[in-house]
């Protein structure tokens, strides 16, 4: 058996070569194609992208007709470059850049001369392309934005590099592909499948029809259609109040985990991106170091989250049984921990988990948690159980929601303070700060809005996303899979209470909407900035967290604004007004909205720089959405730009 075993596998191996390479040269002319590109060209039939539509079928994303100047550098003949310049209003410089690129990608295999021209641009142009051997048009879509707000949201529409093109055989030099925001998740479904038709050329480079009568011809198909979860109304008035701010705001709803707005401020017209401009629009953009449009603060940005923690640190101790709704603790003013250290606080008395929420004590909350860490002999061991339970909301992680970008935050354990404190000796007072949302605790606002929504479920949140409905799809299952916390349910009840009260007897008193039953928290968040290479602490973050009705919650919610102060001065406001936006679709409290409208934060920010370029723009554009709602338009000073200056 020995013997044979050799040969037999010589002979069989034989065979199967031979089959494949008569099945390669005689039945699957397919490589013959590829041989034969010397005559044959080759044209693409770009499909549209699907439309992009919001969780109320309002049409957000369409498309319009575009055309791509395309050219062949060795099929190019002598041609009249300065005429060939006035038609596509380049320069000669420009012309012979643009050919050397080509030529460099291939010079017999068609590459992009000139992309994205509109209809009159490229009217001009098409009477005399005949003479311009080597060079014809390439039709396309790009995309038609019906609304100009939620650019962070949408993405935005650019050529592929080389890079890609290398990697992924579906593109080639010139094609599209969407860059961040849904553009970027869900390109495969959104652009399409592209066509492909094959034309024979003669010896003088002469199409003379279809190749192999069409057989490898194929049809384009076009994009699907895409519902996303934000609410279209809700995003643009999010937007409004954002105007001459920065920071985040966003909504979830708390049932579905579905996202109802995802505001970033400053943002743009997601227009500007769109035709010959976009490359110029999108360099001020990407290098604007300032105001950083491209930078979405509702996901990337990481903040001491400040008081909202408190409710974590409450749910906590109330699980771990180191306190219970009746715990009492008396505050002066502040809570001195250690020898020599004190919290302060603005609260005074005895404070319990109710009066402890509304009144936001720092002493309660700080007593709570060193009660957790002292639960358990060894303090490393202890943080890794408070760790694990904070962990459960999804925090200190990436949560898994469908855009392309993210940040984890940061959620302290045992393996932090060891690189902290590497001959050990931390305690429970050497991490005190953690109870009230600062030391090394870190989240973005999609955090502190998921956490919102997972304790107005009383203690389980789907994961936040932005699908709604693919067009003749299922959305991912991992969006309808609940999560649970580690706390149990009946400990939400005292806590949803004492946020309630937040509006009614506390913090928030005075951002009241009649007939809304609100559960919100304040918050402040430190801030520090390098100006002139010194670190200096500058205006405090606001931040506010609420969800609305009390009962059957539709809404959480979470608003961050960069140098804006304490949390009911214009966070919260902010949060009221979404509320009752979506809610009731109308608003009642215009004293807010004209005071929040009226707020401009440019001077706080122009210490950090001045404003850049773009911002300019976007302040000159905002100024009829101020003028329409009788709010303030603020007079913009020169300023002198220093992108070298760290936000």
């Amino acid at each position: 058996m020995r013997k044979l075993l050799l040969p037999s596998l010589i002979i069989v191996a034989a065979s199967l070569l031979v089959i494949r390479i008569f099945y390669l040269q005689i039945i699957d002319d397919s490589f013959k194609l590829k041989s034969d590109n010397n005559a044959i060209k080759i044209k693409y039939d770009y499909p549209e992208r699907g439309y992009i539509y919001d969780r109320n079928g309002k049409l957000l994303v369409a498309n319009q007709a575009s055309y791509d100047i395309m050219v062949i550098p060795r099929d190019v003949k002598e041609i009249d470059t300065a005429e060939f310049c006035l038609l596509l209003d380049i320069t000669k410089e420009d012309f012979i850049k643009r050919m050397a690129k080509a030529k460099v990608y291939s010079p017999r295999l068609p590459s992009v001369f000139l992309p994205q021209l509109n209809k009159s641009e490229f009217a001009a142009f098409q009477e005399k392309i005949r003479k311009y051997e080597g060079f014809y048009f390439q039709k396309r879509s790009l995309r038609d934005y019906e609304v100009d707000f939620g650019a962070n949201v949408f993405g935005f529409i650019t050529q592929v590099n080389e890079k890609l093109v290398a990697k992924n055989p579906y593109y080639n030099s010139g094609d599209l592909i969407g860059r961040q925001g849904v553009e970027e998740s869900y390109e495969d479904i959104l652009r399409g499948i592209k066509g492909v038709k094959y034309f024979q050329k003669d010896k003088y480079n002469r199409e003379i029809g279809s190749y192999k009568e069409g057989r490898y011809d194929t049809i384009a198909v076009q994009g699907e259609d895409i519902n996303l979860t934000i609410d279209a109304e809700l995003q643009k008035y999010g937007e409004e109040l954002m105007i001459n701010k920065r920071g985040g705001i966003v909504a979830i709803e708390p049932k579905t985990g579905e996202i109802l707005a995802l505001v970033t401020a400053p943002s743009y017209d997601p227009g500007i991106l769109v035709g010959r401009q976009r490359s110029k629009n999108y360099t001020l953009l990407y290098h604007d170091s300032i105001a950083k449009p491209l930078y979405d603060r509702g996901l990337l940005a990481e903040y001491p989250p400040g008081s909202p923690f408190k409710i974590l640190t409450g749910l906590v101790a109330l699980q771990e049984g180191v306190v219970n709704e009746q715990s009492t603790f008396m505050c002066h003013h502040g809570f001195s921990y250690a020898r020599g250290r004190f919290m302060k606080c603005h609260g005074f008395g005895p404070h319990q988990l109710h009066n402890g929420i509304y009144n936001s004590c720092n002493t309660y909350f700080a007593s709570a948690y060193m009660l957790t860490i002292n639960k358990y002999a060894k303090p490393a061991y202890a943080v890794d159980v408070w760790s694990n339970h904070v962990k459960s909301f999804g925090l200190g992680q990436f949560m898994g929601y469908d855009l392309p970008t993210g940040k984890k935050g940061n959620i302290p354990d045992s393996k932090t303070y060891k690189k902290i404190y590497p001959n050990g000796g931390w305690r429970s007072t050497t991490i005190v700060s953690n109870a009230i949302g600062q030391g090394e605790v870190l989240m973005t606002p999609i955090q502190l809005a998921n956490m919102m929504a997972t304790v107005a479920n009383e203690g389980y949140y789907y994961t936040p996303h932005i699908i709604k409905k693919i067009e003749g799809q299922k959305i991912d299952k991992k969006f309808t899979t609940k999560h649970v916390t580690t706390i149990d349910k009946r400990y939400y009840k005292p806590m949803i209470s004492g946020l309630f009260d937040v509006y009614n007897l506390g913090t928030a008193s005075s951002l009241r909407v009649e007939g809304i039953d609100i559960c919100g928290k304040t918050g402040t968040a430190e801030n520090f900035a390098k100006i002139n290479g010194k670190r200096e602490q500058l205006k405090d973050h606001s931040i506010f967290v609420a969800f609305a009705p009390k009962d059957n919650p539709k809404i959480a919610i979470a608003i961050l604004v960069e140098n804006g102060g304490f949390g009911a001065t214009i966070a919260g406001p902010i949060a009221s007004l979404m509320i009752e936006k979506y809610l009731r679709k109308k608003i009642t409290r215009t004293d807010l909205e004209t005071r929040i409208l009226n707020t401009s934060l440019q001077g706080q920010y122009a210490k950090l720089g001045g404003l850049s370029e773009i911002v300019k723009l976007q302040l000159r554009r905002s100024d009829s959405i101020l003028k329409s709602k009788n709010a303030v338009v603020p007079v913009l000073a020169p300023v002198i730009i220093d992108t070298t200056k760290e936000n």
